[in-house]
């Protein structure tokens, strides 16, 4: 018998040490090596070779040069390992010793992947069964931007299928059978379960496209659950542990396994199917050999029954990526175009990943098809449509990306249009502080925020230029004029959505304006909405994910009544927002450039206590002019507002004010502010005119029998 080890020089001539042989292909020899200067002391002068007893049971042919191969079996036979100390003596057959020789052929087949024959303790290559490649690349794949929920993927459901089944039958754990990849739409769920399905070296993937199992027949739609796991089921049987692996892929599993019993279809045919799918995963008859991929935008409408371990337990979601993210996502998209010179030098990726914060992989997706349509329709004269078309001279260049920027607006972005909306220039505030607390803050993930004030006092322009200068990626304001003619539970469906969005980014700001109306109050009674009430209360207490910080400002000009319903209290803190006083209102004209400069003191002087609507709109009216002709050179700053004219618009305002208010007064209501000063001027001030025939009202009389002649 002949080995395929060696051996190294040893002090004792009867013991060597086994070594490694630095040649593979001495170790496909039958024989053991060592130097000639230890072969010398068992062969005869002048051979290359002789016979040796190794231990107590194997005999070698030992040879030279150099050091000796070794073999696991011919260790595995000899019992010795590498480094090991083993005895070795010159072998002399005795002369009755007999040796039987056995020729043997092998040849090498490739085998089948469902073969019935068994090999104990059979180790095979790493990945050799699940994967068809050696290797992987997600980016060659058409998957970026999704590196760790692959790697985290591998780890629960794929380790322990590459190695062999006694391995983990030893390790008492059973496969992996289910995983959610769950997340917002277009951040590349079902391109990340497609490509699994094309990785593993299993059986073609089945894909159930969400209610295209369900049919109008009785018992029919749970057949057809049950024909997805006959294959997988015939296979188990006749192959046991050697069975493949059939993959299961359910889009848009929400619409087929909702929670049972919220439906109300009278049939219960869904809660029938999420019966039949947790038997066939969880079942008595439960199967080893399957793996299903579920995938939705709504996980919480899934039944919680087929999300515990033992089920779909591996929960991965699928959010939007980050910057490092969305560079590699536009590098697939754009990778044919710049092998293909078409491509301007111009363009930084970087930069684009840099701009597209809050974009999705469809997103980025849909900027590249717009920037590429920009630089197509410059080759194409819209004059001839038959003139020929120079290919070489296509080039998508940077401005064609920021075009296409403007186009593809992220569904998880900024409102920015609702924002600028409601934006006014002039307000400069401290509440920017809340937006650096939310940036670095560890400990408390959650700020809320309430602006209370009188209305017209710029409560929601001063949230959105909050909102504006975060530049945080997710900001969505939430207005009663966007749920008009809603019912009390789509209004609330509406906006716990926009809560579970902006829980997907990590920082975000939501902006609740007007809760009064969001409410429904009505003063008369009074009376409100308890159920959009109760759901405030829930998310403003509700912490978001770990990792994402989010700022809520809530916009009020009924305090009190939200005091009466505990949603004040749920505000980490409250600003009130006054009206103008002199000052303020004086920094706001200066700001507009509308008045010379010796009429700004005058008109200042009687704007005390104005909201800044009113003191928008008064500046607007006088901005007409007598005439209506002088508004865009009043903009424009080549002219300025007449004092005079704007002193009659504001008699105008003031003296429809002051009738309102008498009626008003008439009810019990109170009068506060630059009304009650103009109430008790005019109202209470007849003795004082009828002493010097002037009244006190100042340069905005509103008095209809007064003398001064203002």
């Amino acid at each position: 018998m002949a080995g395929r080890f060696g051996f190294g020089a040893s002090a004792a001539a009867d013991s060597m040490t086994v070594v490694n042989t630095p040649s593979h292909d001495l170790a496909l020899t039958n024989f053991a090596y060592c130097s000639p200067a230890d072969l010398n002391k068992f062969a005869a002068p002048g051979s290359k070779h002789v016979l040796i007893f190794v231990g107590d049971s194997v005999v070698l042919t030992l040879r030279y040069p150099c050091f000796c191969p070794s073999n696991c079996v011919d260790r595995r036979h000899t019992r010795v390992s590498s480094g090991d100390q083993i005895s070795v003596s010159r072998f002399v057959p005795p002369d009755n010793f007999k040796l039987a020789l056995l020729t043997l052929e092998l040849d090498f087949v490739k085998g089948k992947t469902n073969r019935t024959e068994q090999i104990i303790n059979q180790r095979e290559a790493a990945s050799s069964k699940i994967f068809r490649h050696k290797e992987f690349n997600l980016q060659k794949l058409g998957i970026g931007g999704l590196s760790a929920e692959f790697t985290e993927i591998f780890r629960r459901a794929f380790a322990s299928r590459v190695f062999p089944s006694h391995v983990v039958s030893k390790l008492g754990i059973k496969h992996v059978k289910g995983m959610l990849l769950y997340g917002p739409p277009g951040t590349g769920k079902t391109l990340m379960a497609r490509q699994i399905g094309k990785l593993l070296n299993g059986r073609e993937p089945k894909i159930v496209n969400g209610p295209e199992v369900l049919s109008k027949y009785v018992g029919e739609t749970e057949k057809n659950v049950r024909d997805l796991f006959a294959d997988a089921e015939n296979d188990q049987r006749t192959q046991g542990d050697q069975s493949d692996l059939h993959v299961i892929i359910f889009d848009e599993i929400d619409a087929i396994c909702k929670s049972r019993g919220s439906t109300r279809d009278g049939t219960g045919v869904h809660d029938s199917i999420v019966n039949q799918l947790l038997t066939k995963i969880d079942g008595v008859e439960s199967l080893n050999n399957v793996l299903l991929i579920g995938m939705t935008n709504r996980k919480d409408l899934l039944d919680e029954a087929l999300l515990r371990p033992g089920r779909l337990e591996v929960h991965v979601e699928i959010n939007l990526p980050d910057e490092n993210g969305r560079l590699q996502i536009l590098q697939i998209h754009t990778s044919k175009m710049k092998e293909n010179s078409f491509l301007a030098a111009d363009v930084s990726l970087q930069e684009l990943a840099a701009r597209t914060k809050n974009y999705s992989g469809a997103e980025l997706e849909g900027v590249v098809k717009s920037a590429v349509s920009f630089a197509l329709n410059r080759q194409i004269s819209m004059d001839d449509l038959t003139k020929p078309l120079d290919e070489e001279s296509i080039k998508v260049t940077m401005d064609d990306f920021l075009h296409a920027l403007h186009e593809i607006v992220p569904a998880f972005g900024a409102s920015t249009d609702d924002l600028e909306r409601c934006r006014h220039m002039h307000i400069h505030e401290r509440a920017m502080l809340l937006v650096e607390q939310v940036k670095v803050s560890q400990g408390s993930p959650l700020v809320t925020c309430l602006l209370e004030g009188p209305s017209g006092s710029g409560k929601t322009a001063m949230a959105a230029t909050i909102g504006i200068e975060s530049d945080f990626p997710f900001v969505k304001i939430i207005s009663a004029e966007t749920m008009i003619g809603l019912s009390e539970g789509s209004k609330c469906a509406q906006i716990v959505k926009v809560f579970e969005d902006a829980y997907k980014s990590q920082l975000s700001i939501i902006i609740l304006d007007d809760i009064e109306r969001l409410l429904e109050y009505v003063a008369i009674g009074p009376r409100f909405s308890n159920l959009i009430s109760q759901t405030l209360l829930v998310l403003l207490k509700r912490l978001p994910p770990k990792g994402k910080n989010m700022l809520v400002i809530g916009t009020t000009s009924e305090v009190g009544f939200l005091e009466s319903l505990g949603i004040c209290d749920a505000f980490s803190v409250t600003y009130h927002v006054p009206r103008l006083n002199r000052e303020d209102a004086k920094k706001v004209l200066q700001g507009l450039s509308v008045f010379a400069e010796d009429d700004l003191d005058l008109a200042v002087e009687e704007l005390n206590d104005i909201s800044i609507k009113k003191l928008y709109m008064l500046v607007e009216m006088a901005a007409q002019g007598s005439d209506g002709k002088s508004a865009e050179a009043i903009r424009s700053g080549k002219e300025k507002i007449d004092l005079n004219h704007f002193y009659d618009i504001l008699q105008d305002i003031s003296a429809d004010r002051l009738l309102s208010l008498k009626k008003g007064n008439g009810y019990g209501i109170e009068i506060v502010g630059t009304e009650k000063s103009y109430f008790d001027n005019v109202v209470n001030a007849p003795a004082a005119a009828e002493n010097d025939g002037m009244c006190q009202c100042g340069p905005a009389c509103a008095c209809l029998d007064c003398k001064c002649g203002q």
